[in-house]
């Protein structure tokens, strides 16, 4: 198998991909963009250490990264050589298991994704398994039994070296605010080989669920299961918490799980609520979870932040990435009064950056008058006391700053663009209440 790893063909194929992810620099500080060059001065020494078995990844680099509900999380970050190699053994690995995996595991695998695993979600529900046994794994990456998980791998990865070669990236140490830290449990979560490492091992559970005629939904961690009564869900989660602890050594977190109606539960970003259409009882639509609007509204929030080192034009750009990426994932859910409220407080962050920029009062002075505003009141407010996000919603920046100027500087609307993504939705005015297709 060493060699299907280190052939050109898919070293090819890996590079590409780990170019294409980007990613940041790990320990080592080399970036996605360093990775071919260096390759053409150090790749037969690489290659030769990695088939004899002498191959030794560099340290694991530690990153704490916010999530929507003020906690953080630990991100594991490899050196992009390390990410090469394990993107390399992972085009091989998984078709090994690929097969083996079950038809209802969305996460990470080809030609399945979220979107499909909130449908199989939604037709559970409809056909009368309302009753949901939501489990949460506390700190699923971080607590992965070595042991077990590699004798999962030998099942089917007879090549010692790459055995070996996995075993080194799962106790590879990882440097967190400069100090080495050993690792005898868990994935780091962040390296390309990470998602199919944590498949492998809950493909047990899809085993186990299956074994008993269990109707679930599995995305990497994130797993639900549907029954049509509350005494069968209770059941279930009080046997797969005791498998889960068992037979996989993994703990539930008590705190987030529980037995959910499906107004009460959420998937993958997504929330259901009933359609009070007369002769559709028990049938509901998707929407947007509040979960999911935090998470929007903090990393648009980020970028545009006063002190954030960014020009108005990479601002926008990445605003525009950002908006396109999750309007796509939410397309069908109706979200057209939400989605205007976040246009207008987003055009207040940018005239807000605006203002910050101009600095000088006497440039500020100077910028309402290009603008359009007379010079009495373009003075007065050049000088005001107002703080800078109380001018940015004022009438001042609103009747100078103006969408149509915002737009010829690249700026897109969210309402606009989800519009143009979603044109079966919409009828003018824009306001007929719809039903979500999955």
């Amino acid at each position: 198998m060493i060699g299907q790893v280190v052939h050109p063909y898919n070293l090819q194929k890996a590079l590409e991909q780990v170019i294409a992810n980007k990613g940041s620099a790990g320990i080592d500080g080399m970036k996605t963009t360093e990775l071919t060059e260096y390759l053409r001065e150090n790749k037969l020494h690489i290659l030769q250490t990695v088939k004899q078995g002498k191959y030794r990844p560099q340290a694991i680099l530690g990153v704490e990264i916010p999530k929507a509900n003020g906690k953080s999380r630990l991100l594991g970050i490899p050196t992009v050589t390390d990410r090469l190699l394990q993107q390399a053994v992972s085009q091989v690995v998984m078709p090994k298991f690929e097969n083996g995996f079950s038809a209802y595991s969305y996460g990470f695998r080809p030609n399945r994704n979220a979107r499909q695993a909130v449908g199989k979600a939604l037709e559970y529900i409809h056909e009368g398994y309302s009753f949901i046994v939501d489990i949460d794994l506390k700190t699923f990456f971080d607590e992965v039994d070595h042991c077990l998980l590699l004798n999962l791998l030998y099942q089917k990865v007879k090549c010692q070296i790459t055995l070996q070669l996995i075993r080194k990236w799962l106790r590879a140490p990882i440097l967190i605010n400069g100090k080495l830290e050993k690792r005898r449990k868990g994935v780091p979560q962040g390296s390309p080989i990470s998602p199919l490492l944590s498949n492998i091992l809950l493909n047990e559970l899809d085993k186990e669920l299956t074994r008993r005629k269990l109707r679930f939904v599995r995305y990497a961690d994130d797993f639900s299961v549907y029954t049509r009564r509350r005494s069968d869900a209770t059941a279930t989660m009080g046997a797969i918490s005791k498998y889960l602890k068992t037979k996989l050594k993994l703990a539930v977190n008590r705190e987030k799980s529980g037995v959910r109606k499906p107004v009460q539960f959420t998937i993958l970003g997504f929330g259901f609520v009933p359609t009070y259409i007369k002769g559709e009882k028990g049938k509901y639509q998707l929407v947007v979870s509040e979960k999911a609007w935090k998470s929007l509204k903090m990393r648009v929030k980020t970028i545009t932040a006063k002190t954030k080192p960014m020009s108005f034009d990479e601002r926008v750009a990445k605003i525009n990435e950002i908006q396109r990426g999750w309007l796509n994932y939410f397309r069908g859910t109706s979200i057209h009064g939400k989605l205007r409220d976040l246009d207008g407080w987003l055009r207040n962050r940018l005239r807000y950056c605006i203002w910050t920029d101009w600095k000088k009062p006497e440039r500020k002075r100077k910028n309402l008058i290009r603008l359009g505003v007379d010079q009495d009141h373009a003075y007065a407010w050049s000088r005001t006391r107002k703080g800078g996000w109380a001018v940015a919603q004022s009438p001042i920046l609103n009747s100078t700053i103006t969408l149509k100027r915002l737009q010829n500087r690249g700026y897109q609307a969210m309402l606009k663009l989800y519009m143009e993504l979603n044109p079966s939705i919409y009828e003018p005015p824009y306001t007929r209440p719809v039903r979500t297709v999955v």
